[in-house]
């Protein structure tokens, strides 16, 4: 196949795939950009700016950066501090703080760091974000406004006034729910949000319920492509912790993204890369009138299930929606505010993982307890605390378990010669040679826990310890100090420790810290070789010698 035909071939589907996500991203960034309290044009220019720079700059094929329920969120209580064109200005400089953010933790190939985010955490805040987002909507679903803050309060101040609801609204925002679910039973089911939107607008016109209240009532849409726009530097302290929140969530999205989606080759991206991409993409946008963006899930699937074969699919979305604005703009003043509300009530029904959930409430306790903590926190906080919250957990959860997977065991020889793993003894043999293999951590919160695991060398007479360190490529210094005191005990009952497996790193580790000159000496420690077991049977060959030698000097000596 030429390459002139070969480019054709990706271009059709590319084009199908980007009309389709465009037109499908347009009422859920509306949506969005309503949830995070700001006009919709300014989700929409983050769309028609910050996906198409986004797809040319990311490691993913088909990552769709674009505006998320869970970054909105965290925008609309970031901002509650601002109002009028300040509020304005400070999104922008949201924007492109969480920009810079992102593209230092890909620079700086910080992706790897996500793996120290626990599920748990995630799940539960996660559901706690979709049961938010449902929670916000009632209002604008029902038309009842709560003069409180909080979404749950408000929930319960609308369930306690249910005599003051607007009818027609409420009527109009169960039937744009109807219409998505009955659409989604169908081929039309991508654009089931498109449809209700579009429907329940009609019907509102067609019924001449002017109290429903639309788009225009609330933000004014220009039809004109965004003009350039500098942040205000002055916000920049007062945001720090909001966009860090921001970066953070975008960036978790982001990499689950990277992580479920492979590219045209095979290969998964890197996921640094999509960082930096995620962070030109949010710069890009500030600059243009654009709120905060992230990989997304939900519309990089829309985006691979409409057939995309290249980053261009998500090039042209962008261009699709730049279209829409210019020439729709009118039209979309007219889409009311119950259609929105439920597309994001839907989208949050949707959002709650029930499997995950289900699976990490069966775990264990620990995990249950740290998924409900981070779920309670994000309905009662402000969502860049609770992000906090969730990221202090996943440190602690780390803490812990690295503290508490370690052991230690005994390595004994059999008669045909091999080695089995045995229970150490609690007292080490007199003028014996016990081999102990440390397994799991030795993270420094362990050393505690492994210190009381290895037998003592108190009541025992010229015992030989071989510790084999195989396997571990460098150690930290209280690990080292468990080594000199373990040692210390060895010399006080005239005994010996020698290290088995050790690699460079962690020889030079030793040698530097002083371990070999002045408690084990050059000739106890054994490097690794490629032959599994060669040290340590050095080890154990010299160890004997050395427990004959003092016998033999022993017994001159009585």
């Amino acid at each position: 196949m030429t390459r002139d035909a070969a480019s054709e071939k990706h271009w059709v589907p590319d084009l199908i795939a980007g009309f389709t996500t465009g037109i499908a991203n347009i009422p859920d960034t509306m949506a969005t950009a309503i949830l995070a309290g700001t006009n919709p044009i300014y989700g929409l220019y983050a769309l028609m700016v910050g996906t198409p720079v986004g797809a040319l700059l990311t490691s993913s094929q088909f990552m769709s950066i674009t505006t998320t329920s869970a970054t909105a969120l965290i925008v609309l209580s970031s901002l509650r501090g601002f109002s009028g064109e300040d509020q304005i200005q400070a999104l922008f400089t949201l924007t492109l703080m969480v920009g810079i953010l992102a593209l230092l933790a890909g620079v700086l190939k910080l992706g790897r760091l996500m793996r120290f985010v626990s599920n748990s955490v995630m799940i539960g805040f996660m559901s706690g974000v979709s049961v938010v987002i449902i929670l916000s909507q009632l209002g604008d679903f029902s038309g009842y406004s709560s003069s409180y803050s909080n979404k749950v309060i408000q929930t319960v101040d609308l369930l306690l006034h249910l005599n003051q609801v607007d009818l027609r609204t409420l009527a109009i925002g169960v039937l744009s729910v109807v219409i998505i679910f009955v659409l989604n039973r169908t081929r039309l089911g991508t654009f089931s949000m498109l449809f209700a939107m579009v429907l329940a607008t009609v019907a509102t016109m067609l019924l001449g319920w002017e109290g429903v209240q639309t788009v225009a009532d609330v933000a004014t849409i220009p039809g004109s492509l965004p003009l350039p726009r500098l942040p205000e530097l002055s916000f920049v302290p007062s945001l720090i912790l909001p966009a860090i929140s921001i970066a953070i969530v975008a960036l978790v999205q982001g990499a689950g993204v990277s992580k479920s989606y492979a590219n045209p080759d095979g290969r998964y991206p890197d996921v640094s890369r999509d960082f930096v991409g995620t962070g030109i993409a949010n710069a890009a946008a500030s600059l243009f009138q654009g709120m905060p963006m992230g990989g997304s899930v939900g519309s990089t699937a829309l985006n691979v299930n409409a057939g995309a074969k290249t980053r261009w699919a998500n090039v042209f979305s962008g261009l699709v929606v730049a279209v829409v604005v210019v020439l729709f703009s009118r039209a979309v003043s007219f889409v009311v505010m119950p259609a929105m509300a439920a597309l994001l009530i839907v989208s949050g029904v949707q959002s709650i993982q029930v499997g995950e959930i289900r699976e990490v409430w069966y775990v264990a306790w620990g995990s249950k307890l740290v998924m409900a903590i981070t779920f309670i926190s994000t309905l009662i906080m402000p969502v860049h605390q609770a992000v906090f919250v969730g990221v202090v957990l996943s440190i602690l959860i780390y803490f812990v378990s690295a503290s508490s997977v370690v052991s230690v065991v005994e390595l004994a020889r059999t008669p045909e010669g091999a080695y089995r793993e045995q229970n150490p003894p609690q007292v080490l043999p007199s003028h014996e040679i016990t081999i102990l293999q440390i397994q799991g951590s030795i993270f420094f919160a362990a050393v505690d826990k492994l210190e009381n695991m290895v037998p003592t060398a108190r009541g025992s007479e010229r015992p030989v310890v071989i510790l084999r360190l195989r396997g571990y490529d460098t150690l930290n210094s209280t690990f080292i100090n468990f080594i000199q005191r373990y040692e210390d005990q060895l010399r006080s009952a005239h005994g010996k420790m020698i290290l088995v497996g050790v690699n460079e790193t962690v020889k030079e580790q030793l040698d530097r810290t002083g371990v070999i000159q002045e408690d084990l000496g050059e000739r106890n420690i054994y490097q690794e070789t490629a032959e599994l077991f060669e040290s340590m049977h050095k080890a154990e060959a010299a160890a004997s010698r050395w427990l004959g030698e003092t016998k033999d000097d022993s017994a001159a000596t009585k």
